[in-house]
């Protein structure tokens, strides 16, 4: 018998923040090699699915590797020039008084002519980092799952992508905050951020055959599920509102993940269909704020992108 463990690996959304999940990526998947084990999936929503994206498509593709197609993918998002800094900056430092209870005027990403060029710029980043026209052919029935959340906004319900089927409109559509993004449409229909639905996709990672079902499951988490003492000021109390918002569906994925395994233990489920998988978690310090989910800066990317390694690191120490 193969001592070979099947992993999935699934990444929790989170702006900037997401550049902790680059960080990680970029040690975890070549360890899976390393180990003699196998990627059976990888899931992402939101800055997570451009994550998933870039380290699948590095993990298949010949004349790439993970690692170095998630450090360019940062790269270029980190504000660079002097006007994007300064953009930046403002965006932060507003969050971040709006938290503190200062009014702002509220002005609609369909009225804020920058929301369309910044996703013009965001797709521009992804198809110079990614060659989604090869992801069709890296698709096989032996290669990893990928997986994409985005939900429809009229319809109300979650939407996933895969494999060959996700494009730089999808992954675009999983990342449309709407505060900040006009939606995304596609075949018809309009698409926000996958943050309202899979938060990261998890359930799809185990429609595959037997062979393929993970026995492993590493989340990437962004939004720290505990916190210590009583949020009184805004800005605790806004932040700690949406980390407890961006954990409700990890949460009701995770949970699935939890009943099948007691399924399987008491026998209601074949053993020969369905198997236990056990969940290991890698997460972001509680130490940031909700406004530094917007900081593309160099040295606040390169910050997280660090943390990703280390925590990854001693993830696969205590592995």
């Amino acid at each position: 018998m193969s001592d070979e463990t099947n992993v999935a690996i699934a990444c929790q959304g989170g702006g900037s923040h997401t550049a902790f999940t680059a960080g990680a990526l970029g040690e975890l998947l070549p360890a899976i090699d390393r180990r003699g084990d196998r990627l059976v999936g990888l899931s992402g929503t939101s800055g997570g699915a451009f994550a998933a994206v870039a380290g699948w498509y590095g993990s298949l593709a010949d004349d790439t590797t993970a690692p170095s197609v998630l450090e360019d993918l940062w790269t270029e998002l980190a504000a660079s020039g002097p006007l994007d800094r300064t953009s930046n900056d403002a965006l932060v430092w507003t969050t971040y008084l709006e938290n503190m209870g200062v009014p702002f005027p509220e002005i609609s990403p369909y009225q804020y002519p920058f929301a369309a060029w910044g996703q013009d710029q965001l797709r521009e980043t992804l198809t110079e980092v990614v060659d989604f026209d090869a992801l069709p052919a890296l698709a096989t029935a032996d290669t990893p799952e990928l997986v994409v959340g985005a939900v429809d906004i009229e319809a109300g319900t979650f939407e996933t992508f895969t494999g060959g089927d996700v494009t730089p409109t999808a992954v675009l559509a999983s990342a449309a905050v709407p505060h900040l993004f006009p939606a995304v449409e596609i075949d018809g229909d309009s698409h926000w951020d996958g943050l309202f639905s899979q938060n990261p996709p998890i359930r799809d990672l185990f429609h595959v055959p037997y062979e393929r079902k993970p026995e492993e499951l590493w989340v990437v988490r962004i939004n720290p599920q505990t916190r210590s003492g009583n949020p009184t000021s805004m800005r605790e109390i806004v932040d700690r509102r949406n980390e407890l918002a961006g954990n409700l569906s990890l949460n009701q994925e995770l949970h699935h993940v939890e009943r099948i395994n007691e399924f399987v233990r008491d026998g209601y489920l074949p053993d020969d269909e369905f198997r236990e998988t056990a969940v290991h978690q890698l997460g972001l310090p509680d130490e940031f704020s909700y406004a530094s989910k917007l900081d593309r800066s160099p040295e606040f990317v390169e910050e997280m992108i660090e943390l990703g390694r280390e925590r990854a690191e001693a993830f696969l120490d205590d592995r």
